[in-house]
């Protein structure tokens, strides 16, 4: 099969190649996904790159773990009906060391979801990663309906979803970009107040919107908003972080015991089992009726992979993706 992989850790151009490995074999439990689109995450660059100096637990990987596809063949154990099936793939290169970045991908039953025919690849594959972290950021602590939810970084991939989630589940949302200039960015039918953090003060304009303050915080960067959120929380918030800037990160952490502040860390490779199960079935059915939607910057043929890498560690704003060629 086609593929592309890398064998040590380093730079884009340095370490992926693309061409030829043997086509895998699904075993107990497991289907075959015959790729068509595959979804390049931050997550995905950072391992090859080495980030924080983590190492690579296996001689050879195949990068990506979103995709969509179809599968094609499954092992003992797993209904024979699913052949031909339409799916979204999440988790394919989590704790596993082969991918999406190919035509064919392996993956556990549960974790190859129903994609309903409606449905476009380019949407399937980019609901993994971003989708059940912005889901277990926004569910985690309870329903939202009725609540107010502060999303920061709302045109980022995690946050737009967030922001999207929340209101499919019946909060209001308040939204958050860096500069003022991005306002005109956000669609206000997805988040019907936006704040600007580069306002003289954004926790006052964060609070016009919500003067008991807000109930749930999806936060990108823990260590620059720490004292805003603590501003801008109702008594007995959450704050769920998937990001910060500073790993050393420092809280306020007297007002936010007096204010009575629960935080949750997020690392989507360790979520429950059954959270992500439930994120994606909760995912299926907000896209199904046309509640969730990704923004796509760029579609690379998996040849030009180096370059959709390079675009992702550039930082660009919207999802990247690989086509795989039949």
């Amino acid at each position: 099969m086609l593929a592309s992989w890398y064998e040590r850790q380093g730079p884009a151009a340095d370490t992926l190649h693309v061409g030829e490995l043997p086509d895998p074999e699904p075993g107990p439990g497991e289907v075959r996904v015959r790729v068509t689109v595959s979804g390049v995450n931050p997550g995905d660059t950072k391992k090859r790159r080495g980030w924080l100096g983590s190492s690579m637990p296996y001689p050879r990987v195949i990068p990506h773990s979103d995709a969509a596809g179809v599968i094609d063949a499954v092992g003992s154990g797993v209904d024979a009906h699913r052949v031909g099936r339409r799916v979204w793939v999440y988790g394919a290169q989590s704790y596993r060391p082969f991918g999406t970045a190919a035509r064919h991908t392996v993956v556990p039953d549960l974790q190859a979801v129903p994609l309903p025919d409606h449905l476009g690849d380019e949407l399937g594959a980019s609901l993994g990663i971003p989708g059940i972290t912005a889901h277990r950021a926004v569910f985690a602590d309870g329903p939202v309906d009725g609540r107010l939810v502060l999303v920061h970084g709302v045109l980022g991939g995690v946050g737009s979803l967030a922001a999207q989630l929340a209101g499919w589940g019946g909060a209001t949302v308040i939204g958050t970009v860096r500069r003022a200039g991005d306002l005109n960015s956000v669609d206000p039918a997805l988040v019907p107040h936006a704040v600007a953090l580069d306002t003289e003060d954004p926790a006052a304009a964060i609070r016009a919107h919500a003067p008991d303050g807000v109930h749930r915080v999806i936060e990108v960067s823990l260590s620059a908003n720490a004292d805003l959120d603590n501003a801008v929380t109702a008594p007995d918030a959450v704050i769920a972080a998937y990001g910060t800037h500073d790993d050393r990160t420092e809280l306020p952490f007297w007002p936010m015991l007096f204010n009575n502040i629960t935080l949750r860390l997020l690392g989507s490779d360790d979520f429950p089992p059954e959270a992500k199960r439930q994120a994606a079935r909760d995912l299926t059915a907000a896209a199904a009726v046309g509640a969730l939607r990704v923004d796509i910057a760029d579609r690379y043929p998996l040849q030009d992979i180096v370059e959709a890498h390079d675009r992702v560690d550039a930082g660009v704003r919207g999802r990247v993706l690989v086509s795989v060629p039949d």
